[in-house]
């Protein structure tokens, strides 16, 4: 019989095989197979080693039950070089749902644009 520390062990393999919102080994979640992590009200999405990243910050939120939905998200299209990033795109959405939409486009068109 499996002990827990093996059965989480498997789990966390699988879980790095899916694409779409999943936790990884190194405890980042994921969406799509880029990391997202959260500090306070933003939301960081891209991986380390990408030349961009995207940045939502939650502006206004209101509380549903004990969830707190984001109603104002400003996205962020920024170079991704530590404390000197520079802004390249900047937009605001009502909705997480519709600022993910946004960022995540930007994001795979800034990347191609750099392989190019």
């Amino acid at each position: 019989m499996a002990t827990k520390k093996e059965t989480e062990n498997t789990a966390a393999k699988k879980n790095v095989k899916s694409k779409k919102g999943t936790e990884t080994k190194d405890g980042f979640f994921t969406y799509h197979g880029k990391p997202l992590l959260r500090c306070g009200n933003e939301i960081y999405y891209g991986d380390t080693d990408a030349p961009y990243v995207v940045v939502f910050r939650l502006m206004d939120q209101e509380t549903l039950g004990d969830l707190q939905i984001a109603k104002r998200v400003i996205i962020e299209l920024k170079t991704n070089e530590g404390k000197k990033s520079r802004l390249i795109r900047q937009a605001e959405r009502d909705g997480l749902y519709k600022a993910f939409d946004i960022g995540m486009f930007w994001l795979e068109q800034a990347l191609e644009a750099e392989q190019q």
